[in-house]
């Protein structure tokens, strides 16, 4: 007991700056992902097993007047909804249980409710992500606005994509990609973030409207961190004499319409840097487990609690964009067997569920573990800083 103490007191540096930021926006993430997933069953007349936040022994626990077994688990990792007839934490269905049933019990097993009750109930752990980070970025857009500067090109590199594509000193920025230009901040981000793919820019120059198209070269740099990023850079600059820093506000209607468009860029940037593995431009570096997702919570943690937030509503997004795989174990996985169940009548036999969901763990381990590897190796080299 005296070593354990012992430990902490030595790491508690460590523990408070990098571990406990991790668990809070990660046990926010999951409780809300799993309450999707809860409250649509509860809807839909399911009986649930159990709630739990965290994997593994239970640490405290309650049964509520439903008879569903609400729990905090000791690994604080993740967590699951349990519906009767599950085999396990992964929904698996237990055949055996399933056909053994009492016959009060059967008709509020998740198993034998029709194929779009059960589309509903796994679909909704992934929406009320997206949810969650849509209030998020709308309650912080409205409360705080954003800063912008005006989105005039200043200069030009000789040579560099944007002077190639056409890019003159003094194009005023419209979009880029279809995504509204509102400041120079937007321009830098939405070219950033496609490094070596494809963007088209709208512009105006004068009285004349142009659209150009271009590849950002891809470059590493070091972020305010110290950690190695690749970004896209096109050679341009800002007008340094129209460097006006304003504060926008904008208005509760529009403020949808700028939170949408800011969720449609992260879920296109995310496929787009998913896709780039398939085609052999991805970067092993820019991967990322539990290590580094708690490394970046700890930095984010020292700007301040509003970053911390905002970088919840990210990883929501991700989380949820993640669980939408159709890889058998995540939600995508049985969306997908409820899909072709839809479309063929009826369900795929048990033998193929089985042989799919034990595919989709070994993926999924097999990702786990190369992510955790990736971070172990990564910091050992000094690459996470």
């Amino acid at each position: 007991m005296l070593e354990f103490i012992s430990w902490l007191l030595s790491n508690a540096y460590w523990i408070l700056s990098y571990i406990v930021p991790f668990l809070a926006v990660l046990t926010v993430i999951v409780f809300v992902h799993e309450m999707g997933h809860f409250l649509v069953a509860r809807w839909n007349g399911i009986a649930i097993q159990t709630f739990s936040i965290g994997f593994g022994p239970e640490l405290i626990g309650w049964n509520d007047k439903q008879g569903t077994r609400w729990r905090i688990s000791a690994v604080p990792l993740g967590g699951y909804v349990r519906f009767v007839g599950d085999m396990d934490a992964a929904s698996t269905p237990d055949s055996q249980a399933i056909a053994n049933a009492d016959p009060e019990l059967a008709p509020r097993l998740f198993a034998n409710k029709n194929v779009w009750q059960r589309i509903s109930v796994v679909i909704a752990g992934p929406v009320a992500n997206v949810i969650l980070t849509f209030v998020i970025l709308y309650v912080l857009l409205l409360g705080y606005g954003r800063y912008t500067i005006p989105p005039v090109v200043g200069s030009v590199v000789a040579g560099s994509p944007a002077a190639v594509a056409g890019l003159e000193p003094g194009d005023i920025i419209v979009a880029v990609d279809g995504y509204t230009v509102r400041g120079f901040e937007d321009f830098q981000r939405l070219v950033a973030t496609s490094p070596e793919r494809e963007v088209t820019i709208d512009l105006d120059r004068g009285s004349a409207t142009k659209t150009l198209v271009l590849v950002p070269e891809a470059t590493e740099i070091l972020d305010q961190f110290g950690n190695k990023q690749r970004i896209g850079r096109i050679g341009v600059s800002r007008d340094v004499e129209k460097e006006d820093v304003t504060l926008y506000r904008p208005g509760a209607v529009e403020a949808i319409g700028m939170t949408s468009d800011e969720i449609r860029f992260i879920v296109q940037r995310t496929a787009a840097f998913l896709g780039d593995f398939f085609v052999g431009r991805g970067d092993v570096e820019q991967l990322g487990g539990p290590v580094k997702v708690a490394k970046v919570s700890g930095e984010v943690a020292t700007l301040g609690i509003v970053a911390l937030i905002n970088l919840t509503a990210l990883l929501s997004l991700n989380i949820g964009i993640f669980n939408l795989l159709p890889v058998p174990m995540l939600d995508g996985g049985h969306l997908l067997y409820y899909l072709v169940e839809a479309v063929r009548g009826r369900p795929l036999s048990m033998r193929i569920q089985e042989i799919g969901f034990r595919i989709g763990f070994a993926l999924v381990l097999s990702l786990m573990v190369f992510t955790l590897f990736n971070d172990t190796i990564f910091a050992h080299l000094g690459i996470l800083r």
